[in-house]
């Protein structure tokens, strides 16, 4: 579905060639102040332009239509919107017949009965990551001092981040693109964050982190690489009265709950799938398997732009699961 939370609750609505798109944030407390500025930097970091990204450039300006008055929340919904000006629509009629690998036009065409908006991926498109990126500032304020690191530490096979330049210029120049891994931090996080079973930590934040296109794994802590250890060797013990871990093998949680250490998550994000490389793939109308050639403009590393939407799902699922926790305070 568009929306999820619990008692911080997000509903995602647009499409990437339609009037706009935006995120309704609801349960936010009243009293947070929050203006539109507050929202540039984090816009910032997801807009294009940089080496690999997309040529489409948009103003991507906040407003702020419902939930805020005299610079601080109301605590009623806040309605946050951006709107879409730079859209080339004719790029994609081709594909309602002849959809692009990987990507959602098949899947969407036959869920919707055809009746999706296929224009730049519609409502599928990474353009509602906005919306995400907007939640996220908000559920950065009502975290209080908790501390995001982002970067990604694998691009294309490569740990050496000084020829990452290097790969994304190769990819441009053969029309590739390239995927890789973002590497995140949350610092300050307080204890008892998350439920058990089926509304723990991991699970909330992978939820969330599954939601953004082309996040195909994630892992905490150690990770996978725990599986060529002993017991011993992976677990964390305790070295003191805060809960300090000499280690931090399991990411900072255990039982599905926050240990008060740094929640660490390591995030897949898959190449691009649209390419300007000739792929044989099928053609519904032809009824055979023909060459595409993707028109379009498109990002070469989209890994580059999801890093601050990434970031934004942890802190949206934290901010959540703070609310939870809070609500059993006395």
């Amino acid at each position: 579905m568009n929306h999820i939370g619990r008692l911080f609750q997000i509903n995602i609505y647009g499409e990437s060639h339609g009037l706009g798109c935006g995120i309704l944030l609801d349960g936010v407390k009243p009293g947070i102040p929050l203006s539109e500025a507050d929202f540039e930097l984090d816009l910032t970091r997801r807009k294009a332009g940089a080496l690999g990204t997309t040529p489409r450039k948009e103003l991507d300006q906040v407003h702020i239509v419902s939930g805020v008055m005299n610079g601080f929340t109301t605590g009623a919904p806040i309605l946050l919107s951006f709107e879409n000006n730079n859209t080339i629509s004719k790029d994609y009629s081709n594909l309602i017949d002849h959809p692009r690998p990987s990507h959602a036009d098949y899947t969407a065409h036959i869920k919707y009965d055809g009746f999706n908006d296929y224009r730049g991926g519609g409502h599928f498109s990474g353009r509602l990551t906005l919306g995400l990126v907007a939640a996220g500032v908000v559920a950065k304020k009502m975290l209080n001092g908790v501390s995001f690191e982002t970067k990604i530490t694998n691009l294309n096979g490569c740990l050496d981040e000084s020829k990452f330049q290097s790969i994304l210029k190769d990819a441009v120049s053969k029309k590739e693109s390239v995927g890789g891994v973002v590497s995140l931090v949350a610092k300050g996080v307080p204890v008892g964050l998350g439920e058990p079973f089926f509304d723990s930590l991991e699970s909330t934040i992978s939820h969330l982190m599954f939601s953004v296109g082309g996040v195909k794994g994630i892992e905490f802590g150690l990770g996978f690489a725990g599986a060529n250890l002993y017991g011993s060797e992976f677990n964390d013990p305790i070295i003191d009265f805060n809960g300090k871990t000499k280690t931090n093998n399991n990411g900072g949680i255990n039982g599905g709950i926050s240990n008060g250490n740094p929640i660490e998550v390591k995030v897949f994000v898959k190449p691009t799938p649209s390419v300007g490389v000739k792929q044989d793939t099928f053609n519904f109308r032809n009824d055979q398997v023909e060459p595409l050639v993707i028109e379009g403009r498109h990002d070469a590393a989209i890994i580059l732009r999801v890093m601050v939407v990434l970031e934004s799902c942890l802190a949206i699922a934290l901010a959540d699961a703070k609310l939870i926790r809070d609500a059993y305070k006395k």
